[in-house]
């Protein structure tokens, strides 16, 4: 078996926007003076295992339900297309929950030392529901993906608990105020699966996986898309306007104001609805290109 469908499986193109939320957890702690780096690297590396579970769990389950099928409009699958088999992608998603089990727990002792251990257990729990989440997505015969959960799970899993998860490991506090910019990539990264769930619309009604964007129809879900990117970058201004020491930290909004607002535009008027795949690694690639200026700027100033 050729290793490159593997790695075809894996669909590194998502780890950009998995690890965004790292990247701002990070940079919220050294703008309050706590980033470690061991806790962050190991966030990363634990996030990079969760996200490949996904993909796998997402490649197996779709497959099973007869979604991904000669209609799909995205990238080709690994099980569908039978380049790995069914068994193969049990074994391989098995091994990515050990994977992201051992990280996981690595990543809890390293950023509770000194705590109470039950704040490490409520880690540990959270950590399971991470994992959870990442298969029964699509896997399963309640995949809540198939019944337009999957917007809700994404804005909670990869906006507040993995900003705020970050954050509290890298300085063992909380702050309420960092809500708003956990919630800015929960909006932001529901954006991403709306816009992966507005591509394939047509097959997923036809294969009965009732997406919000199925539920919406076109129009709407375009409409649904302009709100969500729109509260992810309100969400973080206003941290910024509550949290301001200088004018510097609102640097950000004169390249990303334009970068995300073109592309609005001509999602708004796309028909051929194949064209959104493009959009929608851009919008991953933005979103972190986002992450980077915001953190910057907040840590320059």
């Amino acid at each position: 078996m050729k290793i490159q469908h593997w790695i075809d499986a894996f669909r590194l193109r998502t780890l950009p926007l998995a690890l965004s939320s790292i990247a701002m957890g990070a940079f919220l702690a050294a703008f309050y003076g706590g980033m470690r780096w061991d806790v962050s690297l190991l966030a990363a590396l634990t996030t990079i295992f969760l996200q490949v579970l996904s993909n796998l769990a997402n490649d197996y389950g779709d497959a099973q339900k007869g979604t991904d099928n000669q209609h799909r409009v995205g990238p080709e699958r690994a099980v569908q297309s039978g380049k790995i088999s069914a068994s193969q992608m049990r074994a391989t998603i098995i091994i990515f929950i050990g994977l992201s089990l051992i990280s996981g727990i690595v990543l809890i002792s390293h950023g509770i030392k000194g705590l109470d251990l039950r704040i490490g257990f409520l880690f540990l729990v959270l950590g399971v529901s991470a994992i959870a989440a990442a298969i029964l997505y699509t896997v399963g015969k309640k995949a809540y993906g198939y019944s337009g959960f999957g917007d809700l799970f994404v804005f909670i899993f990869f906006g507040l608990l993995a900003v705020i998860g970050t954050f509290f490991l890298n300085t063992q506090i909380l702050r309420w105020d960092i809500w708003l910019p956990a919630a800015s990539l929960g909006f932001l990264s529901t954006g991403v699966l709306n816009l992966n769930n507005l591509r394939d619309i047509e097959n997923d009604r036809n294969s009965g996986k009732i997406t919000i964007a199925v539920r919406l129809g076109v129009k709407k879900a375009k409409n649904y898309h302009l709100l969500l990117i729109s509260f992810g970058l309100i969400s973080a201004l206003i941290f910024n306007l509550l949290t301001m020491r200088n004018y510097l930290s609102l640097v950000w909004l004169i390249p990303i104001i334009p970068l995300f607002g073109i592309d609005l535009i001509k999602i708004k008027r796309i028909t051929d609805l194949k064209l959104l795949d493009t959009f929608l690694k851009k919008l991953a690639l933005k979103t972190l290109l986002f992450v980077l200026l915001y953190g910057g700027c907040l840590v320059l100033s």
